[in-house]
C-alpha cells in the first residue's frame, strides 16, 4: 500500500477482519459463559438450599478472568455476596472469609474491591455479634498490607467492631479497636466532627475501664478540635468527658466547676443536669480545703436546686464552717464512685482527708490556738496526724497560722479582709489622682474645658 507524500512505497499490514470477528466472538462467548455459569451455580445452590465452599471457590475463580466492565463485574460479586448471606447457613463465616479474601486480592481491580468491601461492611452490621466479630477481625487482618487503599472501609469496620465490644462491656478492647483508625496519619481527610467524636469515644471507653491516663491523652487531642466544631452536642460531650477525666485524676475542684457549668446547659436533659449538679457537689466536698473550694461551696449553697440533693446537709455544714463528725458521713459515702473511695498516701480515704482539712479550717475560726492533743480529739485522729495536716495546710497557704512544736500548740491567725480592701481602694484612688494631675499639666486647656462641662452637667 502506497502513502501520498512518501518518496518510497511503504507496505502497511492490514488486520484480517475474520480474526477481529473471531476475537470478538471469543470474549462475548467467554463473558456469556461466565454469566450463565455463575447464574447456574446460584440456581443450583438455591435448589440445594446452601452455597458450599467448593462451589463458591469455583465462582470466584471464574470471576478473576472476567473481561466485562467494572459495573458488570461488581454486580456479579454483589449477587454472590447476597447468595452467601442467604444460603450459606452455618458455614456463613467460612464462605464470607473466602469471599473477602478473594475481593481484596491484588488481581481484583481496586475500584471493585472498595465497592464490594463497603457492601460487606454494611452487611456485617446485620450479622450476629459473634459471627460479625470474627469476620471483622479476619477482614482487618487481610487488608492490613494494603490498608492505605481501604482506609474508609477499615474505619467503618472498626467503628462497628468497637460497638460490638462496647455491647459486651469490653471497654478496653473497644477503645483499642478505635485507636487503630488512622485519623491523623492516613491519606483520607476526615472531618473535624468525625475525629472529635472518635477521640471522645475513645476517652470515654478508657474511663469506663478505669484508665484516666489514656483517657486524658485522647481528651487532650480532642481539645485541639473542640473549638473548631459547630456541633453543640459534641461540645457538651467534650465538657462531660473532660470533667470526668479531672474527676478521675482527683482534680476535684476543677471537675466541680465543669460539672456545675454543665448543669446549666439547656441542651442537656433535665435529669442529666441534676446528675451533673450532684457530681459537682460531691467533687466540691472531696476537694482540698482552700479559697477555691470556699467559692464553689458558696455557689452551690446559693443554688436552690442543691436543696433537693441527698448530700445537701454536708454542703450546708461545710459552707457554714461547722465541724462534721465521722458518723454523719455514712449517707454521703454511699454516693461515691469507686475511684473516689481510694486512699491517700497517709492511709486516709479522700473523703476523710477532705473532712479533716475542713474541720481544721473551721477550728481556726473558733480558736486562737489549740494543742495537738486537743486538735486530734476534735478531728478524731491522732495528735501526730493532726500536726502533719496543719503543717501542710499552713505551708501551702490554705490556712493562716504557725506551729509551736516545743509546746505542741498550733496558733491560728485571722486575716482582716475589710482593712485590706480599704487599703487597696485607697491605693487605686491615689493612682487615679496622679493620672489626672499629669493630664492637667500636659493639657491644661482640655482639662479646664472638661471640668466646666462636668460642672454644667
Amino acid at each position: 500500500m502506497f502513502h501520498r507524500g512518501m518518496k518510497h512505497p511503504v507496505c502497511v499490514k492490514q488486520e484480517v477482519p475474520g480474526k477481529v470477528l473471531l476475537l470478538s466472538f471469543y470474549f462475548l462467548f467467554k463473558n456469556n459463559f461466565l454469566e450463565i455459569s455463575t447464574q447456574k451455580r446460584l440456581k443450583m445452590s438455591a435448589v440445594d438450599g446452601q452455597l458450599s465452599v467448593s462451589t463458591l471457590r469455583q465462582m470466584l475463580v471464574s470471576l478473576v478472568n472476567f473481561t466485562g466492565t467494572h459495573k458488570e463485574q461488581a454486580d456479579k460479586y454483589r449477587s454472590i455476596l447476597e447468595a452467601i448471606l442467604t444460603k450459606s447457613g452455618p458455614d456463613v463465616a467460612d464462605t464470607l472469609k473466602l469471599f473477602i479474601e478473594s475481593i481484596v486480592n491484588e488481581h481484583v481491580s481496586l475500584v471493585i474491591s472498595r465497592q464490594i468491601l463497603t457492601d460487606v461492611a454494611v452487611h456485617l452490621t446485620k450479622l450476629p455479634d459473634d459471627t460479625s466479630k470474627v469476620i471483622s477481625h479476619f477482614t482487618l487482618d487481610k487488608v492490613q498490607p494494603r490498608v492505605i487503599s481501604f482506609e474508609e472501609q477499615v474505619a467503618s469496620i472498626r467503628q462497628h467492631l468497637a460497638k460490638i465490644y462496647e455491647r459486651q462491656q469490653n471497654w478496653r478492647e473497644s477503645a483499642n479497636v478505635l485507636v487503630g483508625i488512622p485519623l491523623e496519619t492516613g491519606q483520607k481527610q476526615y472531618s473535624v466532627d468525625y475525629k472529635l467524636e472518635t477521640y471522645l469515644k475513645i476517652a470515654r471507653l478508657y474511663l469506663e475501664d478505669d484508665d484516666p491516663v489514656q483517657a486524658e491523652a485522647y481528651i487532650n487531642r480532642a481539645s485541639l478540635l473542640q473549638a473548631e466544631t459547630k456541633s453543640e452536642k459534641l461540645q457538651v460531650l467534650y465538657k462531660v468527658c473532660y470533667a470526668r477525666v479531672l474527676d478521675y485524676r482527683r482534680k476535684f475542684i476543677e471537675a466541680a466547676q465543669r460539672y456545675n457549668e454543665l448543669s446549666y446547659r439547656t441542651i442537656v436533659d433535665e435529669e442529666e443536669r441534676m446528675t451533673a449538679l450532684k457530681k459537682a457537689l460531691i467533687c466540691t466536698i472531696l476537694a482540698s480545703a482552700g479559697q477555691q473550694r470556699s467559692r464553689m461551696l458558696a455557689t452551690l449553697f446559693k443554688d436552690e436546686r442543691c436543696q433537693h440533693l441527698p448530700a445537701y446537709s454536708i454542703l450546708e455544714k461545710m459552707y457554714l464552717d461547722r465541724i462534721i463528725r465521722r458518723s454523719e458521713l455514712e449517707e454521703f459515702e454511699a454516693l461515691l464512685q469507686l475511684h473516689q473511695k481510694a486512699s491517700t498516701l497517709d492511709g486516709s480515704s479522700i473523703l476523710d482527708r477532705a473532712v479533716f482539712e475542713h474541720n481544721l479550717l473551721s477550728a481556726s475560726k473558733l480558736y486562737n490556738n489549740i494543742t495537738f492533743v486537743e486538735l486530734g480529739a476534735l478531728l478524731e485522729i491522732s495528735p501526730t496526724k493532726a500536726e502533719r495536716i496543719a503543717s501542710q495546710m499552713i505551708t501551702e497557704g490554705r490556712m493562716n497560722g504557725y506551729i509551736d512544736q516545743i509546746d505542741g500548740i498550733v496558733h491560728f491567725e485571722t486575716r482582716e479582709i475589710l482593712p485590706q480592701w480599704d487599703k487597696q481602694i485607697q491605693s487605686l484612688c491615689y493612682q487615679v489622682n496622679g493620672i489626672i494631675e499629669k493630664i492637667g499639666i500636659a493639657e491644661p486647656e482640655w482639662m479646664s474645658r472638661t471640668l466646666d462641662e462636668q460642672m454644667q452637667n
